[in-house]
């Protein structure tokens, strides 16, 4: 069997104004790492968390839920504070988008972008993901076909608490929009499925703040930093950030 090596956080030390980057469900850094690149370039300090539970083996995701996860982007909030910075913006992509709007909702950040937010996912829709992620790990691992078959069904049978926990916490996150008072920049793939623009355009009308705005990207999927559009979003990323209040 192949060795996976766990994804780790990462930090990039530089100007006094911090972003905190938040990657998706079963993903990790690497959803966000040429965005914080490019903002360290342009004078940012960046910090990403990997969430408890993520880049490790399936059976691992799920013995986590999203009060775990969340705990790993306040800690990575924290630890800017700890490190100096009380400039802080949050930047997330789907799960990381969803955890920038509950950054919003109870933490001191001074603008919220997101990417890929879904206001609603059924639970077998989120299986459907976890399921995917599955099979490439433990191709990854290089198991055979009967074993991975096995070890999946094994997966469905124990994972429907997690998921249903993510299903509730996505909800209770819709729930709260009008607690968000901060400058906030939504974006969504157009060809990502449709509910990313329908959500986009949700989001948009449920937060308290004048300065919102909602962008499509014709040329991006779901993890759009990664995506067709990089380079266009990377500049729009930038140019929210330079006109926040910080």
């Amino acid at each position: 069997m192949m060795k996976v090596v766990k994804p780790r956080h990462f930090f990039l030390k530089g100007g006094r104004k911090a972003v905190l980057l938040l990657h998706s469900f079963t993903s990790n850094t690497r959803d966000v790492r040429e965005l914080a690149k490019f903002l360290h370039v342009n004078g940012f300090s960046c910090y990403a968390p990997v969430y408890k539970g993520h880049g490790l083996p399936p059976e691992q995701l799920i013995s986590t839920d999203p009060s775990d996860w969340w705990r790993s982007v306040e800690e990575g909030y924290y630890y800017l504070n700890r490190e100096g910075y009380s400039q802080i913006a949050v930047i997330g992509i789907s799960l990381g988008g969803i955890f920038a709007l509950n950054a919003g909702q109870t933490l001191n950040v001074n603008g919220i972008i997101t990417m890929s937010v879904p206001y609603k996912r059924d639970v077998n829709s989120l299986e459907d993901r976890l399921v995917k992620y599955a099979r490439a790990f433990k191709q990854l691992e290089g198991k055979d076909k009967n074993k991975i078959t096995y070890e999946i069904r094994e997966l469905e049978k124990s994972s429907s608490k997690c998921l249903f926990d993510f299903q509730q916490h996505l909800e209770t996150t819709m729930e709260g929009l009008e607690k968000i008072h901060q400058p906030i920049r939504i974006m969504y793939g157009e060809l990502d499925e449709p509910l990313y623009k329908e959500s986009a355009a949700i989001i948009y009308d449920s937060v308290c703040t004048n300065n919102k705005s909602v962008q499509g990207y014709p040329n991006s999927k779901h993890l759009m930093t990664l995506g067709n559009d990089q380079k266009i979003i990377h500049k729009d990323i930038l140019s929210f950030l330079k006109q926040l209040k910080w």
